[in-house]
């Protein structure tokens, strides 16, 4: 069972954060593998979690345009922190999975035994991610032939999100509407509150799956001043959005921009690492790849992500029709942020601003799409001259 589309006349209550092993406890006993953010490796990922005291307490993270720093906070908050390197594309839809099988002496291949079925408790789920999850459910499930491997993995989920008090320097969810504020696609929906007063949060059902499990915890009522102070916290932090996105005719100035010589000069910064795409919550482009044992006896086929940004990606015969960093960088944002709208119904850009982190030189889809905007106007007032 998937999210309900909207959310649930429910009134919130407020639970303290020593209640979070008593989630973990409901979540297991129901079946549940949960995932959620944890400090690995440098970063706040995405992880298998066995227990709370996995979660990233006290942690936060300083983020700019190809820079991504862990720092120390000063209270013990669990989800202070903005996206990381991960995205939960990484668990539903995964970077590689096998597709066949065969040997040699039984002819004819076969599909792959699915792995064993697993219920993901996503815990930690921002809401730029929530709405890169509802693109994703559009795209790999919405058509005629739905993705079996997404569908597999998305069926049965609980979401538990968790709303943005603290955006990074790259974030711009308000600009896109995607937070910082949750309004559906969730289960759970907590805000945390870390104060003079302790450390809780305010938690609101969305699902029935999701009251039944918030029964199972120790709660009470929330009084007005904790739901006063949640909405405010939440409220303030999308007047400190370290980015913003002109959405207004985005759509058609990039459509009307093809020969801007602005694209030169993305081109020229450009490592075509695809690094953006990896990284970016909605982008779901595969490839496939056939491997052998080195007997030649046994033979699978593997689906694993790709990129946009490789040659390899626009190859048809005779060669690729994408041969210029540039033209795949015009390929990659004009889709993200214009064509999109017309295959799904919405933007493929959430604003969690991982691609402007991630990328080696500090490229800026945001500020990218402010100079293409400039240009498009200067030519659009020299023509009324």
């Amino acid at each position: 069972m998937q999210p309900d589309t909207g959310t649930r006349d429910e009134s919130p209550v407020a639970i303290e954060a020593a209640a979070l092993p008593a989630l973990f406890e409901a979540l297991h006993g129901r079946g549940y593998t949960v995932v959620g953010p944890t400090v690995r490796d440098g970063a706040i990922v995405v992880a298998e979690l066995a227990s709370a005291a996995e979660l990233p307490y006290g942690w936060g993270v300083d983020t700019e345009a190809g820079r991504y720093r862990l720092r120390v906070r000063d209270d013990t908050a669990a989800f202070g922190h903005s996206a990381g390197p991960q995205s939960w594309k990484s668990v539903l839809h995964p970077a590689r999975a096998r597709m066949w099988a065969a040997d040699r002496h039984t002819g004819a291949p076969v599909a792959a035994e699915p792995d064993e079925p697993r219920r993901y408790a996503l815990l930690g789920v921002r809401p730029c991610d929530l709405a890169a999850i509802g693109v994703l459910d559009r795209v790999l499930t919405g058509g005629r032939h739905a993705d079996p491997i997404y569908a597999g993995r998305r069926d049965g989920n609980l979401v538990i999100a968790v709303e943005c008090t603290e955006p990074g320097a790259a974030c711009f969810c308000a600009s896109m509407g995607t937070g910082p504020h949750a309004e559906s696609g969730f289960d759970l929906a907590m805000t945390e509150l870390v104060d003079d007063t302790g450390h809780r949060f305010l938690v609101r059902a969305g699902t029935p799956a999701g009251a039944e499990v918030l029964a199972d915890l120790p709660r009470q009522p929330a009084d007005e001043a904790t739901v006063r102070h949640a909405a405010t916290a939440v409220a303030e932090a999308a007047t400190r959005m370290g980015r913003t996105l002109r959405t207004e005719g985005l759509p058609e100035m990039l459509a009307a921009s093809r020969e801007s010589p602005h694209w030169d000069d993305v081109a020229s910064r450009c490592l075509t690492c695809g690094n953006c795409t990896m990284v970016c919550p909605t982008c779901f482009c595969t490839t496939t790849e056939d491997v052998t044992d080195l007997t030649g006896d046994h033979a699978e086929r593997w689906r694993r992500w790709d990129s946009c940004y490789d040659l390899d990606f626009s190859y048809l015969h005779g060669g690729s029709v994408r041969v210029s960093g540039q033209s795949r960088y015009r390929q990659w944002i004009s889709h993200k942020l214009g064509t999109w709208h017309e295959q799904f119904g919405s933007s493929g850009c959430v604003g969690c601003g991982r691609c402007i982190v991630w990328c080696p030189t500090g490229i800026d889809i945001t500020r990218e799409a402010e100079a293409l905007f400039a240009w498009r106007d200067a030519i659009d007032a020299e023509e009324e001259r």
